[in-house]
């Protein structure tokens, strides 16, 4: 199985993706990986019976899989969940909280943008999002608001409105209320599944990183995106001096994030199939 990779962190329209799952699927196929993970953000939608047809069909493994929302202090921290026991529908219904406070950020956001003369309703977003995007998002964060600031012409890019006013630390960025981590690797362990620490190269305060480490978590995801390798190589050694699981994913877009091409990390067959006989 020498030849076998698995991309364990991609994003489809039931997110922040811009392609539907299938397509995910079909992408993989043409890039040549024989597994993969839809990892989309607090939601476990792709998930349904075509996806797992279309899965069989193209002979790829399929890992179910979520990226979740926490905040550890004051800092937004990403868990990437997995195990087949996540379909259940006692997590299903934890998801629906996450869901709710994600809900409650964006009213946040969009108050503070109507106070800084960007009017943007609530019921307008929703609109947006469902409807007159390609994608019919289902999940709808702050891509979906910049993209709508771009229609209505507050901004000529994107990357404009994160910078000027959404980002972390922007004039309308807004937290929001997050369950703490413990809690959400608790529901994670409670479904028989495995807790990741999400792309742990962005967080560079040594006392956070050391709080990060303590808790009960299964694994890092070492390798991510295009992170140089000297970079990765900390993860997996501390990864490997705490017996944890190593895993690794393109944090897939599509056209979100039109510099990241699926599949550019990835993990080997062994890693993919002990998270896969979860």
């Amino acid at each position: 199985m020498n030849d076998f990779r698995a991309d364990l962190h991609t994003h489809s329209l039931c997110s922040d993706g811009s392609l539907n799952p299938t397509e995910v699927l079909q992408l993989a196929k043409q890039v040549g990986l024989k597994g993969i993970s839809i990892t989309d953000h607090d939601t476990l939608e792709a998930y349904d019976s075509n996806l797992l047809e279309e899965a069989k069909r193209l002979d790829i493994l399929l890992l179910p899989g979520a990226e979740l929302s926490s905040q550890l202090g004051n800092v937004n921290l990403h868990i990437l969940a997995y195990g087949r026991g996540l379909l259940n529908d006692s997590f299903k219904s934890f998801l629906k909280e996450i869901q709710h406070q994600r809900i409650e950020r964006n009213q946040m956001i969009l108050e503070k943008l109507n106070q800084n003369g960007i009017e943007i309703s609530e019921k307008e977003l929703k609109e947006f999002a469902q409807k007159e995007l390609p994608h019919k998002s289902k999940i709808i964060g702050r891509p979906h608001i910049a993209l709508l600031m771009l229609k209505k012409g507050y901004v000529t890019t994107i990357q404009e409105a994160f910078n000027k006013y959404i980002k972390d630390d922007a004039p309308c960025y807004a937290k929001g209320a997050k369950f703490n981590p413990e809690t959400i690797i608790d529901h994670v362990h409670k479904s028989k599944g495995v807790a990741i620490i999400a792309h742990p190269h962005f967080y560079k305060s040594r006392s956070f990183i050391d709080k990060l480490l303590n808790l009960p978590f299964d694994g890092i995801e070492c390798y991510y995106s295009k992170i140089d390798p000297f970079y990765e190589k900390k993860w997996v050694d501390i990864a490997t001096k705490k017996r944890w699981i190593i895993t690794g994913g393109s944090d897939f877009h599509g056209e979100i994030k039109p510099h990241i091409p699926l599949g550019c990390s990835w993990v080997n067959y062994d890693t993919f199939q002990s998270l896969y006989n979860l």
